[in-house]
């Protein structure tokens, strides 16, 4: 509905603004919560992957809600000492209702037997960013950092969600990732996580994270939307 003063294309234009916090139209595809969620296990508890946590139609409906809306390039190509090497394309927005959403998809009850010194996970960060990689673009080695929130509340986990990939059914067509796998270290590789279409990757930041990157894409794009589970 348009304004007092307001003809309908300006409401239009108004809705379609895109600062951080702010949604197109105020609108984000749907989304439904999933039975019978498969966890992969990687490390323990701290590292693990959910396949199909996004559906393909899904995946695909949030790559073209992000391009909509227009992603600013991120990079730190001559990074000063102590910086990770860092070169992609970044979209951040702040809604808790989208937030809620991805956390009902099944994550509540993943992590309702996650405990931290004596905190429980109560629901995703609403600071919800959106990564692209373009043929030649990575993320060097590097930590996720804790956020405290305020109140008690502070993230603990990072939550990526793979729009782009291999197909649900390993699909090796001409629009499938090539590169762009999650790497991580302990004295030597740990674990190397192939994107897949919809596939979610969890793992423990701050203190306790371990030392990763996301190696280079060398053909098409690829997509990742990334939150924080928050612990209180």
């Amino acid at each position: 509905m348009a304004t007092p003063g307001e003809n309908d294309h300006q409401s239009r234009k108004r809705k379609k603004k895109t600062a951080v916090g702010k949604e197109i139209g105020g609108r984000w595809p749907p989304i439904k919560p999933k039975r019978d969620l498969q966890i992969n296990r990687l490390r323990g508890t701290n590292l693990f992957t959910i396949p199909n946590f996004f559906t393909s139609s899904e995946s695909k409906a949030f790559v073209r809600a992000a391009e909509s809306i227009g992603f600013i390039h991120q990079g730190s190509l001559g990074p000063a000492k102590g910086e990770a090497y860092r070169d992609n394309d970044r979209i951040s927005v702040t809604d808790q209702g989208l937030a809620e959403s991805i956390w009902q998809l099944g994550l509540k009850r993943i992590f309702d037997d996650i405990k931290l010194q004596g905190k429980v996970a109560i629901g995703l960060n609403p600071n919800i960013r959106f990564y692209r990689y373009k043929v030649g673009q990575r993320f060097g080695q590097h930590i996720d950092e804790s956020v405290d929130l305020g109140g008690g509340h502070i993230t603990q986990y990072t939550l990526l969600v793979y729009l782009t990939g291999k197909g649900s059914n390993h699909d090796t067509s001409i629009q499938s990732l090539v590169g762009g796998e999650t790497v991580f270290y302990d004295r030597g590789i740990v674990e190397e996580v192939a994107p897949e279409e919809g596939m979610a990757l969890l793992h423990i930041h701050g203190s306790k994270c371990m030392l990763h990157e996301a190696r280079v894409v060398t053909k098409n794009v690829k997509y990742v939307l990334r939150s924080d589970v928050v612990f209180a």
